[in-house]
């Protein structure tokens, strides 16, 4: 087994000791203090605690037999570092050099190898940033049109200079002409004369005014990027191979010395590295009303995901990556193997039509796949529900939550059954589409209050009945809305199929009557998410029955005829169910093949299709096993209802049972009569008899059927 020993004094020596742990290397390490000791609390690794001389370390490496030595003691140990060095040496173990050079609580800043990584790195940042580099390296932000904007220079008073800053763009306010040396307080006064949030400089020692920049942009609470010298540059050989017997390399983070360990011990280490990655909700956006916990979690962080509206306001020093889909963030993490502290922002609460969710159900396929290691915490945020429940002095636990923000919500037929509907909107757009809605199903009398960029200082409160929207319209600026609609007048919600059939607009259209509809759904057991195919839907009575039981059931209406389809279409928006049914005007089963797959068919009228609509059904069964190794539900199969009034339809039916794999069959026959006046007396007048098939059809092969 490989052997590493570390000389730890920083984060980074403990840090590298358990990365090497979590690969299976075998790592030893040594501290000076009992305080330090007490850090090192990882059982897997030994600990040797203790100041040692030279020969004390050199019988350590010859007796360990130790394949490399890491030396990550802090930047000022000289000493430490020179004994490191030459016991290495003397027993001929390749030795490292980890050199803290990134950002850390001793140093407050943040280390480039060149300018130009350091402007790509600014672009994902925000606020105005301070050039102290001098107008030689100005090109190198100045190119970067992300940044170019928020830049200030300060450079020497002399021609040159001011012709370079001419050159690359930058005029004005933006040029501040000075000659140095400048103290600390000046430095301290530059800053937030401009409201400066991220200073960049070289690392130019005492004579060139580092340490006065640094104390200053503590003070002014600035961040501070810093340009490492051509010398400190990653991994090159500090000495050649003939003054030493062995190699020397230096490193400047946790990351490079770990890809020079993979070189020299040929062993794979990043790969096996775990992420911890935080999900959080963050509220409003004003950090005022983040949690705290989700306020350290992104402090901590080492590189932030997010949408770019999001990440502006979030606060921590990590980079910040303006990505929000799962495939994204998680293809950059494999890339960036470096970053181990990780924190991903959704907008509002974490549960509550948050990306949130997904992303850790894609974290853990990429966990089970291999190709990420992490452990996920969710944290929690402020929803925009419960702020603009706040903001307008009402309860929200008694009403209904949803959203037509990116997503399909039949708004019009929950507003209908509730007083109070709390919705998340993309856009004024929204509004307009709503109050339209509204107005043809003939909810009137319905009051909307809509909170725009809560917590803000533009945040703005609207409130308006119908009859006032158009008025309101041009106060609505663009953006992402949270509404409250309420409504008064709301319909007892009815619980059972069986709409009057007078409800509907007929013309000579046929009609499933309301007897032989409510014993059919009944029979279809609708379930929460249902996808229904109502083929052959005539006037769309079944489709609205089917659609009215509960917001979450969509209905695709299959109608041959342009005329039935149309009655359809208008029956589904004089209902307020346009949102829950789609019709298709096409003869079954053409256009199947578009449509998802179904978990409830009912079928009113075939054409004589029938036997090849349900093998169209039968084709979008497919069985396969998912991730977790469990069956699809489609494998289960789909729930079959058929109306068959004439002999020749129910003859077919009888033979299709025997033929397909079916089961749970039910074969009912009704027949309904319905009381007519006639005169003072109450006649009863037959329906004609429908027969009512019911089945589970299941994926699977055909068979011939018994004549």
């Amino acid at each position: 087994m490989k052997k590493v020993l570390v000389f730890a004094g920083t984060t980074e020596g403990r840090e590298l000791a358990e990365l090497l742990a979590d690969s299976n290397i075998k790592c030893s390490v040594c501290v000076a203090t009992d305080y330090a000791l007490e850090l090192m609390n990882d059982k897997r690794i030994d600990v040797n605690c203790g100041r040692l001389t030279e020969e004390e370390m050199e019988v350590l490496m010859r007796d360990g037999k130790f394949d490399v030595v890491v030396d990550a003691t802090h930047p000022y140990a000289q000493i430490v570092s020179q004994n490191v060095r030459q016991a290495a040496d003397k027993e001929s173990i390749s030795l490292i050099r980890l050199r803290r050079s990134t950002e850390s609580a001793e140093e407050g800043f943040v280390s480039f190898k060149t300018h130009e990584e350091c402007s790509t790195w600014l672009s994902f940042q925000t606020g105005n940033i301070l050039l102290t580099t001098g107008s030689k390296d100005l090109g190198s932000y100045a190119k970067n049109e992300t940044i170019k904007n928020h830049l200030f220079v300060r450079v020497l008073p002399g021609e040159e200079s001011i012709r370079l800053c001419t050159a690359n763009g930058i005029t004005g306010r933006q040029i501040i002409a000075m000659q140095g040396p400048f103290s600390a307080q000046m430095n301290e006064c530059i800053l937030r004369e401009y409201s400066i949030d991220w200073m960049v400089t070289k690392i130019s020692g005492h004579a060139g005014g580092f340490e006065e920049k640094v104390e200053a942009a503590k003070k002014a609470g600035v961040g501070v990027c810093a340009i490492l010298p051509p010398s400190e540059n990653v991994c090159q050989t500090e000495i050649s191979g003939d003054e030493r017997k062995s190699s020397m390399y230096i490193c400047e983070n946790v990351y490079d010395t770990a890809k020079k360990l993979e070189l020299l011990l040929k062993e794979d280490i990043l790969s096996k590295r775990s992420r911890k990655i935080i999900l959080s909700g963050i509220g409003m956006g004003n950090t005022d009303g983040m949690t705290r916990e989700a306020y350290h979690a992104f402090e901590e962080a080492e590189v932030i995901f997010g949408a770019e509206r999001m990440l502006e306001n979030l606060p921590g020093k990590g980079v910040k990556v303006p990505y929000y889909r799962a495939d994204d963030i998680i293809s950059y993490l494999i890339e960036h193997p470096q970053y181990t502290k990780v924190a991903a922002a959704f907008s509002g609460d974490s549960g509550f039509y948050s990306g949130a969710q997904s992303m850790k159900k894609a974290l853990e396929e990429a966990n089970e796949k291999g190709i990420l290691k992490s452990e996920t915490t969710i944290l929690p945020g402020i929803s925009s529900v419960s702020a603009l429940a706040a903001r307008l002095g009402v309860s929200w636990n008694d009403a209904v939550l949803a959203s037509i923000h990116g997503r399909r919500t039949n708004v019009v037929n929950l507003v209908r059954k509730n007083t109070k509907v709390f919705l998340l909107l993309s856009g004024k757009n929204d509004f307009e589409m709503l109050v339209n809605k509204f107005r043809e199903a003939g909810i009137n009398n319905v009051k909307i209050s809509a909170g725009y960029r809560l917590s803000y200082p533009n945040e703005k409160l609207f409130t308006f009945y119908l009859d006032e929207f158009e008025t309101k319209l041009l106060d609505l600026p663009e953006g992402v809305y949270t509404c409250l609609i309420e409504n008064e007048d709301c319909e007892e919600q009815i619980l059972t199929p069986g709409m009057d059939d007078e409800i509907f607009s007929r013309t000579k259209v046929p009609m499933t009557k309301n007897e032989v509809r409510v014993l059919s759904i009944s029979r279809l057991e609708l379930t929460k998410k249902a996808v229904v195919y109502d083929v052959g839907s005539g006037t769309g009575s079944v489709s609205a029955e089917c659609a009215r039981l509960s917001p979450d059931i969509f209905v695709f209406a299959i109608e041959q005829k342009e005329e039935a389809a149309n009655l359809t279409k208008e029956n589904a928006v004089r209902l307020g169910l346009s949102d829950q049914i789609v019709v298709i005007n096409k003869k079954a089963p053409e256009g199947f093949e578009e449509l998802p797959t179904p978990t409830h068919v009912f079928i009113g009228g075939s054409s004589g299709a029938l036997s090849d609509i349900l093998s169209a059904i039968q084709k979008k069964l497919i069985v396969k096993e998912n991730t977790k190794g469990k069956t699809d539900k489609a494998s289960k199969g789909v729930r079959v209802v058929i109306n068959a009034v004439s002999l020749e339809t129910i003859a077919q039916i009888t033979k299709l049972i025997q033929m397909y794999p079916v089961k749970h069959v039910q074969l009912t026959q009704i027949q309904a009569s319905r009381a007519h006046k006639l005169g003072s007396y109450n006649l009863m007048q037959a329906q004609n008899p429908v027969l009512i098939a019911s089945f589970n059809l299941l994926p699977g092969d055909k068979m011939e059927a018994d004549e």
